[in-house]
């Protein structure tokens, strides 16, 4: 029964073949489901039989005693799954959907709602608790599945609910912290325990290096294990007890009868040395319990992020003594990868894009296939020509990433999941309702239980986080549900008064957070400011013709004041527009736009000048996006008619070819960097006026003026009336007049910079 398939190769197309993978009756599909293990399968291995007795051979074939270990095997039932699903036999019949613990799986999912506290039916807009009438967090439920207890995902929810019923593959891609990992665990939750699988690795005598693959049910591995070393026991205690007879027997031969002592301890060394060679034959016999599924409470839930070919597909361990009768037998040498312990459950690879392409094509092959052999994967392994038996990977895969992970993805790979599941996209914020804010409260409540070291929160401490989960979101009307990022605040705010020996956390210890826990962009960008002052770099006060403060964004969450300058100087050849700052693709082509306008502007023939545009200290990291355009053209337009700009004032849209101000992204952050940095007033789109969510402390600091075109820019930001009125009208004629108020549509999330 030795295999001759390799672990690529496509499954046999003829039916009537009998299966030749070794793995107890896996049917010719590939799709690692197993014939029950007391019926002998199609190519003639047996299993034992209810007395420990092996069946008789087919006619013409020798006997096979690989499987005959004396354990009785329940009968899996038509589907390969264990016993006790349902029904008196322990199966439940085909398309009756499984009920937990905690109900039907149908009940599971979005409708779930927050209990434990009364709720107002109608509550008022302004109440940050959505209605929730109490005192701490303590006071709530906690929903005790994970697919629960995800906040604000439905779609993606109620997909991994559909998947699971299904066996369906997902992919989920979104910013990370959004629950693409809670998900995954949550489907493991949801599928049947009572499919689980036991896979055995058994000696091959016919050929050692085709170590042959036994599945059994959840729990029955371990007995077969004891069994056959409980056998390899008393075979050796026989052999022993026969070898000292022996030698015993050889002994006084020697010493009594020819009376030669010296012959006689020759003649029993070589019986021990005997005895023990055939006692290591004994214990090769015993089969390695490659997949150990009898001690799982859920679905097996493995996290191969990151994995190495080994950890991911298996490997074969190395092994120093491998002749001379001191080898390790093979099949004690194998070991099981993710693809493996993850069978009959999930397997999880966050970052898909980041696997080489020779894993995934082997994990391609795991997918279609069902199964998959075991070889030698590393450099360091002994097993280049160990091959086992096919092994059951019959899991669900749910891979995630970030938007660029699809661009590195094995794009079969990415084929075999969307044939097969379902693409779900990983939204970063969500409409701020009752509901959703009375969930972001069981979320804080989550929290502080999984923690289980922290103090509840009080409902001052609650509504000041979901307060900085409406700034987060950047988006009026609308909460983050980058949840991880939110959590790290939890957990600091309630270290802090954990600190303190205080009995609850109150809204104090939130505010404290909230400076702690700040990224190391948002310190680097407070700590770049500070030094700008020490040396008076920073401008914020007086008229200096040809610069401007704009305003840009380091990371996600941290503002920073990047002045422009633009100087004309006479050119020795065609007139060209020069940048300099490490500009990126989208930096580079807001400045093109913006020479668009000065050409149609100017009154000069600027095809003779050369215009010098710097981005004063923008760093390593460079400019990228297009939100210092109307920055720019105000800065080259205050260098060609030489008026000067309002120092106190700083800046940032986006700007097209006919002088619109459009939407950015960050604008809460950009402005609180501008009111750091001294400023007093700030130019944003009138499109992005809805998004402005700034900090108490920062509101009587700074005003915000909304625009909607480049003509009131430079109204607001240049010196001299006359001067300013003529370039301005100038301006307008050329471009058209400025669009009404509300008329400018953007994107609701542009991209920050």
């Amino acid at each position: 029964m030795s295999n001759e398939k390799d672990a690529n190769d496509p499954p046999t197309d003829d039916p009537e073949e009998p299966d030749e993978t070794g793995s107890e009756g896996s049917d010719p599909a590939g799709n690692g489901e197993d014939a029950p293990d007391d019926v002998a399968p199609d190519d003639g291995a047996r299993a034992p039989d209810e007395a420990g007795e092996a069946e008789e051979s087919a006619p013409g074939e020798e006997p096979d005693e690989v499987w005959d270990d004396g354990i009785v095997v329940d009968d899996p039932g038509p589907d390969g799954a264990g016993v006790g699903r349902g029904d008196e036999n322990g199966v439940t019949p085909e398309g009756v959907t499984e009920e937990t613990e905690n109900g039907d799986i149908d009940e599971l999912g979005s409708s779930v709602e927050v209990e434990g506290a009364e709720i107002d039916e109608d509550p008022d807009e302004d109440d940050l608790l959505g209605g929730l009438k109490i005192d701490t967090t303590a006071e709530l439920e906690i929903p005790d599945r994970l697919v629960d207890q995800v906040i604000g995902q439905e779609h993606a929810r109620d997909v991994i609910i559909k998947a699971a019923k299904q066996r369906r593959h997902v992919m989920m891609i979104g910013s990370p912290g959004t629950g693409k990992s809670m998900l995954a665990k949550a489907m493991s939750e949801l599928l049947p325990k009572e499919e689980l699988q036991d896979v055995l690795v058994y000696h091959n005598p016919d050929d050692g290096n085709k170590p042959k693959v036994r599945t059994v049910p959840a729990g029955k591995g371990d007995q077969i294990v004891d069994a056959h070393r409980e056998e390899a026991r008393k075979r050796n205690q026989m052999r022993s007890l026969l070898m000292w007879i022996i030698i015993a027997v050889v002994l006084g031969y020697a010493l009594i009868i020819v009376g030669q002592i010296l012959v006689g301890i020759i003649a029993a060394g070589v019986v021990y040395l005997v005895f023990r060679y055939l006692n290591r034959g004994s214990d090769a016999m015993i089969p390695n319990l490659l997949v150990n599924n009898g001690d799982t409470k859920t679905a097996p839930f493995r996290d191969a992020t990151g994995a190495h070919a080994g950890a991911l597909l298996g490997d074969v361990r190395h092994d120093p003594f491998q002749s001379g009768g001191m080898e390790t037998p093979s099949h004690d040498r194998v070991e099981a990868g993710a693809i493996h312990k993850a069978n009959k459950g999930v397997l999880f690879i966050d970052e898909i894009n980041t696997l080489d392409i020779r894993s995934q094509q082997h994990l391609m092959t795991a997918i279609q296939e069902g199964e998959f052999s075991i070889t030698g994967q590393s450099e360091r392994s002994s097993g280049a020509m160990v091959q086992t038996e096919p092994v059951p990977t019959d899991f669900v895969m749910i891979a995630a990433g970030n938007l660029d992970a699809m661009e590195n993805m094995h794009p079969a790979l990415r084929s075999r999941i969307k044939g097969y599941g379902y693409e779900v996209y990983m939204e970063d914020t969500i409409e701020d309702t009752p509901e959703m804010r009375r969930k972001y409260v069981r979320f804080i409540a989550q929290e502080v239980a999984k923690d289980g070291r922290l103090p509840e929160f009080s409902a001052e401490a609650v509504e000041e986080i979901i307060l900085e989960a409406k700034r987060r979101s950047g988006r009026k009307g609308h909460l983050t549900l980058k949840m991880r990022n939110l959590g790290g605040m939890v957990r600091v705010a309630g270290d802090i008064a954990r600190g303190e020996d205080a009995e609850m956390t109150t809204r104090d210890h939130v505010l404290q957070a909230k400076g702690r826990s700040r990224s190391i962009e948002q310190q680097l960008a407070d700590d770049f400011i500070e030094r700008r002052k020490d040396y008076e770099l920073q401008v914020s006060e007086g008229y200096v013709v040809g610069r401007v403060n704009g305003l840009a964004v380091m990371g996600e969450d941290s503002g920073i004041m990047l002045p422009v300058m633009a100087e004309v100087a006479p050119s020795q050849g065609p007139g060209e527009v020069i940048a300099t700052g490490q500009l990126k693709e989208m930096a580079q082509e807001s400045v093109s736009n913006v020479s668009a306008i000065i050409k149609k502007f100017s009154d000069e023939n600027i095809s003779e000048m050369d215009i010098h545009i710097q981005f004063v200290q923008a760093g390593q990291q460079g400019v990228d996006g297009d939100s210092a355009s109307i920055t720019v053209a105000t800065a080259v337009i205050s260098a060609l008619e030489d008026v000067g700009v309002d120092q106190s004032l700083a800046m940032t849209g986006s700007l097209s070819v006919r002088g619109d101000v459009l939407p950015v992204g960050g604008v809460t952050h950009k402005i609180e960097a501008a009111a750091k940095a001294g400023c007093t007033r700030v130019i944003i789109p009138q499109a992005n006026e809805q998004d402005v969510m700034i900090e108490d402390e920062y509101e009587e600091m700074i005003e915000i003026i909304p625009v909607s075109h480049i003509s009131e820019v430079l109204d607001i930001a240049l010196e001299g009336e006359a001067e300013k009125d003529s370039l301005v009208s100038r301006l307008k004629s050329i471009t058209g007049s400025a669009l009404k108020e509300g008329s400018v549509s953007g994107p609701s999330s542009p991209s920050p910079q």
